[in-house]
């Protein structure tokens, strides 16, 4: 769908930190997390939250502190107008760049002037499943409902399209180095150091990166999904593609996303929001899409949803500067560059999730977070961000710089 007069005048994003006790942000609920955001972006553009129409945030597993739709609450909680409004969306890993999407239909329909789009997900507080969804808890549910985990949808991928344990922990590395060199390089522009009360400190660089980690390092891994196959997703994949002999379980925690806790905003308004603001600003948001692809593969829709947008625009692999591209496990990135002919050094150029951490709500406006700032960087014009969420879906945005 083409869109009209939808812009982004700033964005901030928040540390990511790992998703267990200790990690560096687990001590802050979703809400306070978001508090630092909505700080920030106030600070950085002098915004009146009160102009604000709505506030749409991604978020996942939507439980306990998540529960409750926390666009709405968080910007209570933030102490921003009443009047602002909060809608919370999933479409699982994909959910902010929905709700980037939504916030743009809303603004390029005239419904708003501006509208703070994003994400959240601490999945040290609120882990992943703990909402008990019986679609991935009920196994003969699930199966009618055609609903796998993840990781047994990479290594489903990973049998289709022949992608080797090396070339999967190849990724991986690839991921690493990237990621390292871009935080030491002061490439994530911008990121907003996270106050730790608890801990008295600030929490200023991204935390699931590993520099370390080496070839050899990940090839001494166990793989992570072959019991969860032996229970039934392996036959059930089977029975999809009887083709296979086997379903080859190459993917390890060291090449599949690192579990996080993060959040992110975006404010999207429209030319007039931007005089009023006094600003311009930094991107168009040109286009989106949303797609699904087969459900078995369950990680392939960020590969269909970046197809189907290059072809509703009319442009080539060419045509666009960047690309940033979830990566849904090692496998999906393989796939992906086969398929769609991205070359290497337009694609994640700054590394992914795999190293930096994947906030399953925050994820989307993260990448795109991280998509203009390389753009800006570089001083180039177009690029293209897409995630997949479960079940085969995918969604994408095209955004310009202006």
């Amino acid at each position: 769908m083409q869109l009209e007069h939808a812009y982004i005048f700033d964005a901030v994003r928040s540390v990511r930190g790992r998703a267990k006790a200790g990690g560096a942000l687990h001590d802050l609920t979703p809400h306070a997390l978001l508090g630092h955001l909505y700080d920030a972006l106030v600070t950085r553009t002098g915004l009146d939250p009160g102009v604000v129409a709505d506030v749409i945030l991604g978020c996942v597993t939507q439980h306990a502190e998540q529960a409750g739709n926390i666009a709405r609450t968080s910007a209570l909680y933030a102490g921003w107008p009443h009047q602002v409004s909060g809608l919370t969306v999933n479409r699982f890993c994909s959910s902010s760049i929905d709700a980037i999407n939504i916030a743009a239909l809303k603004v390029g329909a005239g419904q708003a002037t501006a509208v703070v789009a994003g994400g959240v997900e601490m999945m040290s507080r609120a882990p992943m499943l703990s909402d008990q969804a019986s679609v991935f808890s009920d196994p003969a549910y699930a199966a009618r409902c055609q609903m796998l985990l993840m990781g047994s949808g990479a290594d489903l991928i990973a049998t289709l399209c022949g992608v080797t344990r090396e070339q999967a922990d190849h990724v991986a590395w690839q991921s690493q180095q990237r990621a390292a060199n871009a935080i030491n390089a002061g490439y994530f522009r911008s990121l907003v150091p996270v106050i730790n009360p608890m801990r008295g400190s600030a929490v200023e660089a991204d935390e699931c990166v590993r520099p370390q980690t080496s070839l050899e390092s990940l090839k001494a891994m166990n793989p992570a999904f072959a019991d969860l196959g032996a229970s039934g997703a392996d036959a059930q994949q089977l029975a999809a593609y009887p083709h296979l002999e086997r379903i080859e379980h190459i993917h390890t925690a060291g090449n599949s996303p690192a579990m996080a806790d993060g959040a992110a905003l975006l404010l999207v308004g429209s030319k007039e929001f931007g005089r009023v603001l006094g600003r311009p600003p930094r991107a168009r948001i040109s286009a989106a899409t949303t797609a699904a692809d087969e459900p078995l593969q369950v990680l392939s829709g960020c590969i269909a949803a970046t197809s189907q947008l290059m072809s509703e625009q009319h442009l080539t692999v060419d045509a666009i500067d960047l690309f940033e591209i979830h990566e849904a496990f090692a496998a999906t990135m393989v796939k992906a560059q086969r398929e769609l002919h991205i070359p290497a050094d337009k694609m994640n150029v700054n590394g992914g999730v795999i190293a930096l951490g994947h906030p399953m709500g925050a994820t989307g406006a993260m990448l795109t977070i991280t998509l203009l700032d390389e753009l800006e960087r570089r001083d180039q014009r177009l690029g293209l961000v897409a995630a997949s969420g479960a079940g085969g879906s995918g969604s994408a945005l095209l955004i310009e710089r202006v």
